[in-house]
């Protein structure tokens, strides 16, 4: 049965063209503060563990950060929804360069505690909850609607070489040099950050409406969450990559809660061959979001989220049934590059088919599943696997749920019009 989908061809001449110097800007300052979260992803840990030995600290810390996805997400959208996204952007950025800045301040003056850091993180991820959701909101509005996936790619990549490989041995670098040095890092790449999105230029503040469009700047928050929440449930693909997303982070999560344990009990890793492990996906991330344009020029949206599916479910089989380091470093890779290529035409497609004033609402409603699923995932990953005395266990659960959801969502993907 022949499909008719809104795929737009892309010439070696349009995959090259620029796309203007709103893009630059919004690339760049993505980049800017993607090396200083990273660097502070790093960076974290360390402080927290020169302060305490204490695992539930160090986990506290870790969480902080995450939390806000979980508490605010849904509020976030709508707040981008009623106020100008640049702007807001702009305020939130330097708003987290304070944190950090007063973060880096305590630790110089050593008055820097547990619940003191936990507390810059969880404000700074409150802040990343408004500024990812507004980002996100306003590319489409920046880019030709044909060229989304190239200039998510771009974003794409710069994420994974900023925040996956540079800011990780630079934040420890930075550590070793000075404690607070790598906050005040961070701080400044928010300040830049803020500095290049100020230059954008103006548009027009999306109207406070309901999803049929109806204008009404007296409605509450929670009329507004519900609106986004309706609009993406009434879209058949979105509602449908929505629950797969938040599926396959459930059956991921659990799989990998105690991964760490896996490489070295099931693989006979160690710390190091751990590491390089991880490294496989991180690299695979990046010819991921090299290629993705290339590959939806070539197979199409609703074959390469068909395909993803089967990854997903060749992912955890793989994992449950060897005991070669390579093969699970091969697996891995490839999965890096099924992650990367699934981002960047999933984001690209919500872009393309919500409307304008409704879009910081559906993208927190997703990113809702999105996260939320991570949650439960790994909060059941370590239960199963004590539970029943086996780690392989939540691969083989994973690999199931994951071919269940593979042979529901398999027809529902062959229409990506909406």
């Amino acid at each position: 049965m022949p499909l008719h989908l809104p795929v737009v061809p892309m010439t070696a001449t349009t995959d090259r063209a620029p796309l203007g110097p709103d893009f630059t800007w919004l690339w760049t300052a993505s980049a800017v503060s993607n090396l200083g979260d990273g660097v502070t992803m790093v960076a974290g840990p360390l402080l927290v563990a020169s302060i305490s030995d204490d695992p539930v600290a160090v986990a506290a810390a870790a969480l902080a950060p995450q939390l806000p996805w979980l508490l605010f997400a849904l509020v976030s959208g709508a707040l981008v929804d009623r106020f100008d996204r640049r702007r807001l952007i702009v305020a939130v950025n330097l708003g987290r360069g304070l944190v950090l800045a007063a973060l880096a301040a305590a630790v110089l003056l050593g008055v820097a505690t547990v619940p003191l850091i936990c507390l810059a993180f969880f404000l700074t991820g409150v802040g990343e909850t408004l500024a990812d959701t507004a980002s996100g909101a306003l590319l489409p509005s920046v880019v030709p609607p044909e060229r989304l996936e190239q200039a998510n790619s771009r974003l794409f990549a710069t994420f994974v070489i900023g925040n996956q490989f540079a800011a990780k041995p630079l934040g420890a670098y930075l550590f070793v040099l000075a404690a607070a040095l790598p906050f005040s890092v961070d701080a400044a790449s928010f300040g830049l950050a803020a500095l290049l999105l100020a230059l954008l230029r103006w548009r027009p503040v999306p109207a406070a409406t309901t999803a049929s469009g109806a204008t009404d700047r007296r409605r509450s928050l929670r009329a507004d969450i519900a609106d986004g929440v309706r609009a993406l449930w009434a879209v058949p693909v979105l509602r449908t990559l929505a629950v797969s997303i938040a599926v396959m982070n459930v059956a991921f999560c659990a799989a990998f809660a105690a991964f760490v344990l896996y490489a070295g009990q099931r693989l006979g890793l160690g710390d190091v061959g751990y590491g390089v492990l991880l490294t496989a996906s991180a690299l695979g991330g990046l010819a991921g979001s090299a290629l993705a344009t290339r590959l939806r020029s070539r197979f199409g949206t609703p074959n390469l989220l068909r395909a993803g599916l089967l990854i997903e479910v060749g992912l955890q089989v793989v994992l449950a049934t060897t005991r070669q380091p390579w093969v699970a470093g091969v697996a891995l890779a490839i999965w890096g590059v099924h992650t990367m290529v699934w981002g960047v035409l999933v984001v690209s497609l919500r872009q393309r088919l919500v409307p304008d004033r409704l879009r910081g609402r559906v993208n927190s409603v997703y990113a809702l599943a999105d996260l939320g699923g991570a949650a439960i995932g790994t909060t059941l990953g370590g239960v199963v696997a004590q539970a029943t005395g086996s780690l392989l266990t939540p691969f083989w659960l994973a690999a199931g749920a994951l071919a269940a959801l593979t042979a529901l969502a398999w027809r529902r993907l062959a229409d990506t019009r909406g």
